[in-house]
């Protein structure tokens, strides 16, 4: 969702804010604004992208060594010059950016307008900002306290940084349920949303809590709760590199992070397994073994492209370790009264860490009883603080906003789950473990494999590239392979995509099939291989187009099929982890034919961190 950077010290505030506002832009947003303070404030704030922010402020006074930058995505309000951040109060000597929702905007602002306050926007930041500037005036509080009393009167999630024209060398920071980090240098900080702004300044970091409020001068930070406590933060240091958030040589963040899945799942499973022994270890879930034997279910909860990876672990989980999992999706979870008890393993899948439903509905199970585990890609985010346990995915920084190898890195520790489960219950012959661990071990090598389909991949996709609506089928853990893949094409090309279960087409989709209706099979040698051929056959017979991921060698469905995308054989349980690359190089060059925003498609955030 929204960008945040803050920086007080030495340098130039707006080169270091603006290159922040870039690294930052992978989240999604439509506006961008930064405030600087030199003796008085100055604001620049345009719709749009920060490029065009730049050209707004072209020549115009930038001079400043503390000042603060936002990229928005608006909530309320639509996007527009007059609601982009930062805002400021009615007397102009506050200025603030948000990310979050303030729930209560609404009965904070009548009561506001019952003292004077007029308001310029139709967003709740600017409410917030209002109400620090009249907690001030009846108080006579510093900012620092004024902030923290206005905070104690707000319903919502924020992650906010606030600076006053009356206390030049302050910044005020605060996060609920929103993402912050400080970054720490020699007589300068930097804060930011994520580490992406700060690492090329420095290695040491404070991840700020919950409720937490930072005073953040140029020499020193005070941190305190919103219960006016102080608190010790503590100083931790970015593993994440430079380099690691450029391109790379690549034309896009995605096609980049796509090529990168070899690596990244070998670093998934490094120092995890040992296929020789036939066993697997993780580190972050050791503690719960005798827990993992008694379990009488499992739930998985997540969003978006998680939740699919969550699909897959079901399948996976039951087969090897014979424990019953469903699979939830956060946003629908929190606001039921789930049936949850003690013996309930809740797996919470997230890339960031921040998604506000899932970590609502992670306290949701936890005041239920149940035992947490998360799988999160972010070091140092909100779910892995909040869970008992949990495994990282290391895939690396993802800029690009359609997931994808986040997506391969989560069914990998999945797949390690599943095992490592079943080997702790006993519900997986040695033998088997070996051999199961042996093929794991192959997969990077065959994903290797999988990217040389490029040029195939390409040559369809300009046959595709004008398509207005496509179906996506598959069986077993081909399915959930299938949601994925149109997921990934309607996020990034706008094509209208659904998958659905091989053998639902008959319950309705086949009514769409048609000479101009693209159909994508998952149709590798499997349990089901037969069945989707018959379903092949069905689309054939009513002139759709067919479009089959099918295993190195087959004969039989390159005779039906207009179009084959070859991937090598492998156990079957491995799967989605082969058939997932083609279609994530579908989706991508479809959409660049398209002339698409491939990173940054429409509307759309990378971490979402409000509901």
């Amino acid at each position: 969702m929204c960008g945040i950077v803050g920086y007080i010290g030495h340098r130039d505030a707006w080169s270091i804010i603006v290159k922040g506002l870039h690294r930052l832009e992978y989240r999604g947003y439509d506006s961008a604004g930064i405030a600087l303070l030199d003796g008085s404030l100055k604001t620049y704030k345009k719709a749009g992208k920060v490029s065009e922010l730049e050209e707004f402020a072209a020549g115009k006074d930038k001079t400043g060594t503390i000042g603060m930058g936002h990229t928005r995505w608006a909530t309320h309000g639509e996007p527009s010059d007059r609601n982009s951040h930062p805002h400021q109060s009615g007397d102009g000597r506050l200025s603030i950016i948000h990310n979050g929702i303030i729930e209560n905007y609404a009965t904070l602002k009548e009561a506001l307008q019952a003292k004077g306050h007029v308001f310029n926007s139709d967003t709740d930041t600017e409410i917030l900002v209002h109400l620090i500037e009249e907690v001030q005036k009846a108080d006579n509080l510093d900012l620092a306290e004024a902030v923290r009393v206005a905070l104690t009167k707000v319903i919502g999630a924020y992650a906010i940084v606030v600076m006053s024209q009356d206390e030049p060398d302050l910044l005020i920071a605060a996060r609920k349920g929103s993402p912050m980090v400080i970054g720490v240098g020699q007589n300068e900080y930097f804060i930011a949303s994520d580490a992406s702004p700060i690492v090329e300044y420095t290695k040491n970091v404070i991840y700020l809590k919950d409720n937490q409020i930072a005073a953040v001068s140029r020499d020193e930070i005070i941190v305190k709760s919103i219960d006016n406590i102080i608190q010790t933060p503590s100083i931790q240091e970015l593993t994440l590199k430079l380099e690691m958030l450029e391109k790379g040589g690549f034309d896009h963040f995605m096609l980049k992070e796509i090529y990168e899945q070899p690596r990244s799942i070998k670093d998934c499973m490094r120092g995890r397994i040992y296929p020789k022994e036939g066993k697997v270890q993780l580190g972050g879930i050791k503690d719960y073994t005798e827990k993992l034997k008694n379990i009488d279910r499992i739930v998985i909860i997540a969003c978006g492209t998680s939740w699919h990876a969550g699909l897959v672990g079901e399948y996976l989980i039951e087969e090897y370790a014979r424990v019953p999992v469903e699979v939830e999706y956060a946003s629908e979870f929190r606001y039921r009264n789930p049936i949850i008890s003690e013996k309930d393993l809740v797996i919470a899948i997230s890339q960031s860490g921040e998604t506000a439903d899932t970590m609502a509905a992670i306290e949701l199970a936890k005041e239920k009883g149940a035992t947490i585990f998360g799988i999160c890609n972010v070091v140092g985010s909100s779910i892995p603080r909040i869970t008992h346990a949990g495994v990282y995915t290391h895939a690396g920084p993802e800029i690009g906003v359609a997931s994808t190898k986040a997506f391969t890195a989560q069914v990998t520790v999945l797949t390690l789950m599943a095992l490592y489960i079943a080997q702790q219950r006993g519900s997986i012959h040695q033998g088997e473990m070996v051999k199961m661990l042996t093929e794991l071990d192959e997969i990077p090598s065959l994903v290797e494999q999988c990217l040389k389909s490029n040029d195939t991949v390409l040559a369809i996709s300009e046959k595709l590239k004008d398509s207005r609506n496509c179906l996506f089928l598959g069986r077993g853990s081909g399915f959930p392979v299938a949601l994925e893949g149109a997921l990934k094409l309607k996020e990034i090309s706008y094509i209208h995509a659904e998958g659905y279960p091989a053998a639902e087409m008959k319950h309705g989709p086949i009514a769409l099939i048609d000479e101009d209706m693209p159909v994508i099979f998952i149709a590798t040698k499997n349990s089901s291989y037969e069945k989707v051929i018959s379903n092949i056959q069905e689309v054939k017979a009513r002139k759709g187009k067919v479009i089959a991921i099918v295993t190195e060698g087959d004969k039989e469905v390159k005779k039906m099929a207009d179009y084959v995308i070859e991937i090598p054989d492998t156990n079957e349980a491995y799967l989605p982890l082969l058939a997932t690359i083609p279609l994530q190089l579908l989706s991508y060059h479809i959409a660049v034919l398209r002339g698409c925003n491939v990173d940054q498609p429409r509307n759309l955030a990378k971490s979402v961190t409000v509901e």
